[in-house]
Formats: C-alpha cells, sequence, structure tokens
C-alpha cells in the first residue's frame, strides 16, 4: 500500500499537466480539476486508512535505501493532513467554477492549483530536509502564479509583498540546510533524528535551529514574522484567498512542529518557551488586527494569523494532550478557515463589497445562507458544542495540566474578544437594514473582479459541504480526536518513524 504515497504527490500533478494539455473550455478544465481533486480525496482516506491501520508507512524512492535516497513517509498526522488539503482542493475546485472568471482561468488557474496542492502534500509526505525545501519552493512558485492571474494592480502589489518576505525565508532556510548537511552529512529526517545529538559543536546546531525557526515562522506568519499575510491575501479572488488562508500557513506551522519534536530535540525548554512566547503573541496580534478593521477579508486574515497561535500551543506546552489539541485546532482551522472566505465572497457578491458599512440586510433577503456564516463563526469562535470548543477545551486541559496559567489567561482573554469582529460582521452584513434599497439578485459584482456577478448554486455546494463535515467533527469528535492523540503520540515518540525508514533492508543500487 506504499503506492498510496507516491499516488498522493503524482495525482495533483498529473491533473496539472492534463488540464494544461486539454482541449476544450473553460467547463472541461473545471471537470478535470473536480476530477483529480475528487481522485486525491479518494487517496488521501486510503493513505490514512492504511497509517491507522498498519502505522507508519515509508517508501525509498528509485530503491535506493534510506538515508541515501528520498524517503516519502506518513504517519497519523501527515496523513490526517494529505486528506484534508486534498479535501479543501476539491471544494475550492467546485467553488472556484462560478467564482474564477474564463480568462482567469485560461491563464492557468486550475493547473497552478493542482500544482499548489501538489507542494503542499510533498511537504507533508517528505521524509527529507532537502526535499522539504523543494516542495516549498513548488508551493511560492504555483502561489505566486495564482496571485498575479488577472494582471490587477493591487493584486500584483499584494503578490510583491509576499513573494518578496517568503523569498527572504528561502534564503534563510537553504542556508540553514546547507550548515545542517554540513554538520551532520545527511538531509534524511529520520536520520537526523539520531546524528544531530552526536554532532560535537551543539553551539551551531542551536544556531541551525533558530534558523529554521525563523524560516517556517515566516511560512507560518508567526509573529512578528506575521506582516506579510494581511498585505497580500485581501487582494486575492475568493477562490485563491480561501485555499490560502486553509493551506499555506499550516505548512509552515506543520514544519515547525515536524522538526522540532524530530530534529532539533536538545534544548527543549529553551524552544518550548521560545515558541510559546511566539504563540501567545501571535494569538493577541491576530485578535486585535481583526478587531481594527471592518474589511471582511481583512479581518478573516488576521484571524488566520491569531489562528496560528493556537496551534502553536502544542508544541510550545510539550505534553501529548496539548499536542493532540493543536493537530485538532489546525484540522478545524483549515475547513473553518476555507468555508469563511467563501462565505464572505458570496456575502459581497449579494451586498456589492467587502466593506462592512456598505452592507446590510442580508438576513432578511437570504436567512438560510445567513446561519451558515453563523454557524461558521461561532465554531471559529469555540462554542460548544462545535468543532472549535473541543480544540479550545483540550487546550484548556493541557494548560491546566501544565499550571500555565498565564497561557490559559491569554487563551480564554483572545477567545472572548474573537467575538467581537465575527459579531460585528453578522450585525453590520447580516441584521442591520441594507443602507440603500437591495440590488436584485444576480446584479452584484464582487469588487475584487474575481468571479462571476452573482453567489451561485455551485458556489453554495462546497460552502454547504463544509458546514456538514464542521458539524459532523462537533456533534461527533470522538473519532477524531481518537486520531489526534495517536497524531501526538507519534510525534512525541518518534521511534516508529525512525525505524520505518530506516530499518527495511535494501541495498543500494
Amino acid at each position: 500500500m506504499n503506492a498510496l504515497l507516491i499516488g498522493c504527490v503524482m495525482i495533483p500533478v498529473v491533473t496539472a499537466a492534463v488540464i494544461y494539455l486539454a482541449p476544450g473550455g473553460r467547463r472541461t478544465r473545471s471537470w478535470i480539476s473536480i476530477g483529480g481533486m475528487s481522485l486525491l480525496v479518494v487517496a488521501g482516506a486510503l493513505l490514512l486508512r492504511e497509517v491507522s491501520r498498519h502505522g507508519v508507512l515509508a517508501e525509498q524512492m528509485g530503491g535506493w535505501a534510506a538515508p541515501m535516497g528520498i524517503t516519502l513517509i506518513a504517519d497519523t498526522f501527515s496523513a490526517m493532513l494529505v486528506l484534508v488539503a486534498a479535501l479543501v482542493g476539491l471544494t475550492v475546485s467546485v467553488h472556484a467554477v462560478d467564482d474564477i472568471q474564463d480568462d482567469t482561468s485560461a491563464g492557468g488557474f486550475d493547473s497552478f492549483l493542482h500544482l499548489l496542492i501538489a507542494g503542499v502534500v510533498g511537504a507533508f509526505l517528505t521524509g527529507d530536509i532537502f526535499n522539504l525545501y523543494v516542495w516549498f519552493e513548488v508551493m511560492l512558485i504555483s502561489s505566486f502564479a495564482l496571485m498575479v492571474l488577472g494582471g490587477d494592480r493591487v493584486q500584483l502589489d499584494g503578490a510583491v509583498k509576499y513573494v518578496a518576505i517568503n523569498l527572504i525565508s528561502t534564503v534563510v532556510f537553504l542556508t540553514a540546510i546547507g550548515l545542517l548537511y554540513g554538520l551532520a552529512g545527511t538531509l534524511n529526517m529520520a536520520d537526523l533524528a539520531g546524528t544531530l545529538p552526536e554532532v560535537g559543536n551543539q553551539d551551531l546546531v542551536r544556531v541551525v535551529s533558530v534558523m529554521f525557526l525563523i524560516a517556517f515562522g515566516i511560512k507560518a506568519a508567526v509573529f512578528p514574522l506575521y506582516f506579510w499575510l494581511p498585505a497580500s491575501y485581501h487582494t486575492l479572488p475568493i477562490s485563491v484567498s480561501a485555499l490560502f488562508a486553509a493551506l499555506m500557513t499550516k505548512v509552515g506551522v506543520y514544519a515547525l512542529v515536524r522538526c522540532f519534536t524530530l530534529l532539533f530535540t536538545g534544548d527543549e525548554e529553551l524552544v518550548r518557551g521560545i515558541v510559546l512566547t511566539a504563540a501567545v503573541l501571535t494569538m493577541v496580534t491576530g485578535v486585535f488586527g481583526a478587531m481594527a478593521h471592518t474589511d471582511m477579508r481583512r479581518i478573516l486574515a488576521y484571524h488566520v494569523i491569531s489562528s496560528i497561535g493556537f496551534m502553536l500551543l502544542g508544541l510550545g506546552l510539550g505534553s501529548p494532550l496539548a499536542m493532540a489539541a493543536s493537530i485538532f485546532y489546525m484540522l478545524h482551522g483549515i475547513l473553518v478557515k476555507a468555508l469563511l472566505f467563501m462565505l464572505i465572497g458570496l456575502v459581497a457578491s449579494a451586498g456589492g463589497s467587502f466593506e462592512l458599512g456598505r452592507l446590510g440586510g442580508l438576513y432578511r433577503a437570504r436567512p438560510g445562507f445567513s446561519m451558515l456564516f453563523l454557524l461558521a463563526a461561532l465554531s471559529l469562535i469555540g462554542i460548544p458544542p462545535l468543532s472549535g470548543f473541543w480544540a479550545k477545551l483540550s487546550l484548556v486541559e493541557a494548560g491546566l495540566e501544565r499550571e500555565a496559567f498565564w497561557v490559559l489567561a491569554v487563551l480564554l482573554a483572545v477567545s472572548l474578544l474573537s467575538f467581537v469582529p465575527m459579531i460585528r460582521i453578522w450585525a453590520e452584513a447580516f441584521w442591520k437594514n441594507a443602507p440603500e434599497p437591495p440590488q436584485a439578485p444576480g446584479t452584484a459584482v464582487n469588487p475584487i473582479g474575481s468571479g462571476r456577478a452573482a453567489p451561485s448554486d455551485s458556489r453554495m455546494v462546497p460552502v454547504v459541504a463544509l458546514s456538514l463535515i464542521l458539524l459532523g467533527i462537533g456533534f461527533a469528535p470522538a473519532p477524531f480526536l481518537s486520531l489526534t492523540d495517536r497524531a501526538a503520540a507519534d510525534l512525541l515518540q518518534p521511534e516508529a518513524y525512525v525505524n520505518a525508514v530506516l530499518e527495511p533492508a535494501g541495498d543500494a543500487p
């Protein structure tokens, strides 16, 4: 079943090529895109099932035994993320059918979408630090292409800021990789887990770990390295914003968690202190940024930042319960951010603007749609029994277990403050009267120019699907909590991960 590892990486790559070469127009590309993403969802589900049944799966590319060859590996943590990334890719593909204009699609939107997903999945499944860098570059190139499609001046401005900061991260990351190879003589992560503690110059190992912390901190939008995100996410078409908000920063979080539970474990207390402080400051900065804005895209962009802090609390607290809670929050956060960005795109299409002051009366016009937004907002905030509640409850229990009372105080305060911007969106866009006579259905135009004129049925399909998934997680959390507990155990006791890579016998060609 290790062929599933290769399949999960190759399905989006092959789909991107097929879309690029396929004759036909927008609908043809859309159907191929949806079909490819559906196949990836199936492969991701099968991969998670196999990992749950048999433990960590590893595959050596080309028959070269580790640590010389390229390793693909999946444990519970990475397999869950692959499946959730595939689900987000599928919902975005469906949403884009009526959100992305024909000329933008002809510019390669669907192909770059699949290449971005390939980069995300590859980053989750690679067992080699250099190949993690390669997949990050695939993501960077694809994301830049998605940002500039359409050629709008605002988009180009946001894209330049995004790429400039991420290139700095790339330089730091690549420099750290070079130093790491010079110290350890290997870049295979399982091999590094045993090699790094034996390196004589541990001070230089600490320097390299700090460089990794900075590089991945930029990718994850951790305080104080987050400023590129709110400067760029509000400039994008909604389908692209939903994809970026759901996945891009989470790959940075994944890399931080993987590297600092597997590789750099020599100074646990110091690293945990730094990560915990950064996590708390990220939470606070994000929620205050969200409270300061009236553009729905900027509000949600800052909520993305705030959620990164919650995801890093597990690494900062360091206990199995905290790690499981953060993983649960990551899965919840990926889904709810994608859903909320799609919802505000529909709000802007119906109301003609992303600015709260120009909106109103949507509850009376579309009560069912309004309740979907309220559900997503309450899930983000963490109202019981929705999915966000279980993640935050587990984080509270982990904080009590560690007696980190100051962290708990900030966590609860940020959770309460997150009410303010989300309820303001509800009050301004849905509950108050429209500031002017509402436009007839089907005539409002998204001011970004990212989509067709009106919220269509096809754009409601992924919204309803994601809402049902979040409801299912909220009302039946036990299976998901069980998976996240296992994922946390795998991360904090990585022997199975290391053995899956290094133990299988095989001669290199």
